[in-house]
């Protein structure tokens, strides 16, 4: 089971995660993301167990617990939907959302 953690310290480590997930059974994968212009964490992570039970015992028990100084939010991960590329916020390339014709 895919894993999503959020509201991460920006000091958290994807072994430090993997050490706290590893409490509730085993991990497959855990990776903090990581800003590519600021190589710093962005704040949240996912974690993989293969195992659906303990990793709905994980979610169950680490939700808004504190880990490193931060309440964290821990929730299955929704599945990864296709970005479009229709424009500006998806409004057909009218980068504004507004008429510019002249009156």
């Amino acid at each position: 089971m895919n894993i999503y953690v959020s509201s991460l310290s920006y000091n958290t480590t994807s072994e430090s995660l993997q050490e706290l997930f590893a409490e509730y059974g085993e991990v497959t994968s855990a990776n903090v993301i990581i800003d590519r212009e600021t190589g710093r964490s962005r704040g949240f992570a996912f974690v993989e167990m293969p195992n659906d039970e303990e990793a709905q015992n994980a979610i169950a028990k680490l939700n808004e617990t504190e880990f490193e100084g931060k309440t964290i939010n821990v929730t299955v991960a929704r599945p990864r939907t296709e970005r479009s590329n229709s424009g500006y916020n998806n409004r057909g390339g009218n980068s504004g959302g507004f008429n510019r014709r002249r009156y």
